[in-house]
């Protein structure tokens, strides 16, 4: 029996809200475990793993471009109105990372500099505007999956060569730190990050295109048996030199960004099946309420890390109290979501019965 597929994909929240936990730890762990233990490999290794956060978070968000673009197609027959949307929503997220960025300026009594400092929302915001320029701009399905394809694979492999190019040391340094590393400006940067962005939306083409659950079983096989190929095959040729341009392994390198795009889109398909099982879609999870307010968690938790509410807990903590700390910052942040939704929920159902009154 064909059954129409809900317009939510629970498990994108599920997997948006292991994105969530990977950012704390990441977090957290590099900003409260004390020097002597920082020198580990077990610290080396938390970071590694803390180091996927950023590229999943990315990774949804260009899924999110493809499956929000289409369902307003569908709704309103109008494929540049849903570009338009997204492009819009795409400059609200760049404005909200300039608003953080002010915040995080006050409150934490640093230089005006720290107002140009280039960080995840900078990044994400543009790459979501251009994904949904190209969405718009390629008219047909095919016509879409073939410029996120191109656009994927261009700044994977261009990002050696692009971030040598001699014109970009002319830019400012605030313009400069978007395209490549500048010290003290640049958390993240446009070249490979944007790439992230493009090939979720490709994913999320595929994911959109799925009318039953028939179908979009279907494409989570293919999902999954894609993403350990493309990941496998990258892994397999990272000890291949590149004869024509030299790129760093955990920075610039084509074979560590397919690395990691394989792994995601193996991770879209691990996160239906275990969805799928029985009682998982309809049951509450922690995970899925992370993944609905990710947001609103990475805004607030930054400051609480690194800002000056936890100074004291500043590089002081051993390994073990760093996990426990960790443990028990997620259960605050946890709390703290659930009483956001409960206190938005609340004003929106006295926005409602206000003017049913009125």
């Amino acid at each position: 029996m064909t059954l129409p597929v809900p317009r939510r994909r629970g498990y994108l929240d599920w997997l948006r809200g292991v994105a969530v936990l990977i950012m704390i730890e990441a977090h957290l762990i590099d900003s409260w475990t004390r020097s002597p233990d920082r020198e580990t490999p077990e610290f080396g290794v938390a970071m590694i793993i803390g180091g996927m956060g950023a590229p999943l978070f990315l990774f949804l968000a260009g899924v999110a471009v493809s499956m929000s673009a289409g369902a307003k197609l569908r709704r309103t027959g109008d494929a540049a109105a849903a570009s338009s949307a997204g492009v819009r929503r795409g400059f609200e997220i760049l404005a909200l990372a300039y608003l953080f960025r002010i915040q995080a300026w006050i409150l934490g009594w640093s230089s005006p500099r720290a107002l140009l400092k280039v960080d995840i929302l900078n990044v994400m915001g543009p790459s979501i505007a251009a994904a949904a320029a190209v969405w718009g701009a390629a008219k047909t399905v095919r016509g879409r999956y073939l410029a996120f394809g191109i656009a994927t694979a261009g700044v994977a492999f261009l990002t050696p060569v692009l971030r040598n190019l001699p014109f970009l040391a002319a830019l400012p340094d605030p313009v400069e730190a978007y395209f490549r590393p500048v010290a003290g400006l640049s958390n993240f940067v446009f070249l490979p990050w944007a790439a992230f962005v493009f090939a979720g939306a490709f994913v999320g083409l595929m994911i959109d295109e799925a009318r039953s659950d028939r179908s979009e079983r279907y494409v989570n096989l293919v999902l999954a048996g894609a993403g350990a190929a493309i990941a496998g095959i990258s892994y397999s040729l990272t000890s291949v030199r590149n004869p024509l341009f030299d790129s760093y392994f955990w920075t610039t390198s084509p074979a560590f960004f397919f690395i990691r795009a394989g792994a995601m889109t193996f991770a879209v398909a691990f996160a239906y099946a275990w969805e799928s099982r029985k009682g998982g879609a309809d049951a509450w999870s922690p995970l899925k309420q992370f993944g609905r307010t990710s947001l609103f968690i990475y805004w607030i938790h930054v400051e609480m890390v690194y800002g000056l509410v936890s100074l004291p807990l500043h590089r002081s903590l051993t390994w073990i109290q760093a996990w426990i700390a960790y443990a028990l910052f997620v259960l605050f942040m946890l709390a703290c979501s659930i009483v956001k939704d409960y206190v938005v929920t609340t004003w929106r159902n006295r926005k409602r019965q206000a003017a049913a009154a009125a």
